[in-house]
């Protein structure tokens, strides 16, 4: 409990060109250093191969991309009476889920062979649209594990 009162929701921004506040929450997880526009120059870099790649608006491709890695059951760690750990399945709520599809993405375009980060990410976004990529296969993974999980 805390003593002083609860803290207001903020709002998600939304970033300049496109108005969008998934774009803004990518941006802000791709961030490293406090460099702001260094990341949007990536994203826009990005969103524009994509437009080039696939002939679709590219925020469908990112919306699309987002819905389909986004895991809606993962796994945590619990500890019984014992002392042993034991991992325990949950559901997960569509913030953190999608807090956990951006940062999948990421992570696996980081992961990508190739020129730069806009091309890396480009190219991971059309994949998981499509339903395949490094972030598409992390999820398979988690669902898996917590199938596992939910058996014993």
């Amino acid at each position: 409990m805390s003593r002083r009162g609860t803290a207001e929701k903020r709002t998600a921004k939304s970033d300049p060109i496109f108005r969008n506040r998934l774009v803004n929450m990518v941006v802000n997880r791709m961030m490293k250093d406090g460099k702001k526009s260094l990341a949007y120059q990536i994203l826009y870099r990005a969103v524009k191969k994509i437009q080039q790649k696939t002939e679709t608006n590219p925020l469908l491709v990112l919306r699309q991309a987002i819905r389909r890695v986004t895991p809606n059951i993962g796994v945590k760690t619990r500890r019984n009476k014992k002392g042993s750990t034991r991992k325990v399945p949950i559901e997960i709520g569509s913030k953190q889920g999608r807090a956990l599809a951006i940062r999948w993405l990421l992570e696996a375009s980081q992961k990508r062979p190739g020129r730069n980060m806009a091309f890396k990410l480009s190219s991971e976004l059309v994949d998981a649209a499509k339903g395949s990529g490094g972030a598409i296969r992390k999820k398979e993974a988690t669902h898996r594990m917590a199938e596992v999980c939910s058996s014993h």
